[in-house]
């Protein structure tokens, strides 16, 4: 039984590491460790020129998976165009929210942070760990949108922040 979901992950597939966002397979490796032989998933992450060897048995477990559906990136699609929620708290226990929202790798929850982060032009300016944070959930919501559209990930930044700008 185990056997039927290790094949959903094959070689050259996208797919996504809650904290590390979008890779690729590159293929499968038995390693041996500790006395036993394990079958390792090796995911690269290119924008960080990581390798990652996630034991098969453990893939699930540890969040990998497969690209969002098209639903499912319609519906973070959606949350970025809506309104931007501003919350009064101080900013070490919304940056705290943000980073968990982030490093979940679910792109709805990425969306919020991206949209309640975003400043558009008639806004104050941002501090530095906010733009820093706006950054990191930019990049990682665009790498899996263009991974999805099959476009270049700064193409695929620019048509996020498009669908904020006409949002406003």
């Amino acid at each position: 039984m185990a056997r039927k979901s290790d094949a959903a992950f094959e070689e050259g597939d996208f797919v996504v590491y809650p904290t590390h966002g979008v890779g690729r397979i590159l293929g499968t490796e038995t390693r041996e460790v500790a006395g036993m032989k394990l079958e390792m998933l090796v995911v690269r992450f290119e924008q960080d020129r990581m390798t990652l060897r996630v034991p098969m048995e453990k893939a699930k477990t540890l969040g990998l998976r497969t690209l969002s559906s098209s639903k499912q990136m319609d519906q973070a699609i959606t949350t970025l165009r809506g309104k931007a929620r501003v919350r009064r708290t101080m900013w070490s226990r919304r940056a705290a929210e943000y980073e968990t929202k982030i490093k979940s790798g679910d792109p709805v929850s990425i969306a919020e942070v991206v949209r309640d982060l975003h400043r558009r032009t008639n806004q104050s300016e941002q501090s530095y760990s906010e733009r820093q944070m706006y950054q990191a959930a930019l990049e990682r919501l665009a790498r899996e949108y263009a991974a999805i559209e099959k476009i270049d990930q700064d193409a695929a930044a620019l048509k996020l922040e498009d669908m904020m700008a006409e949002a406003a």
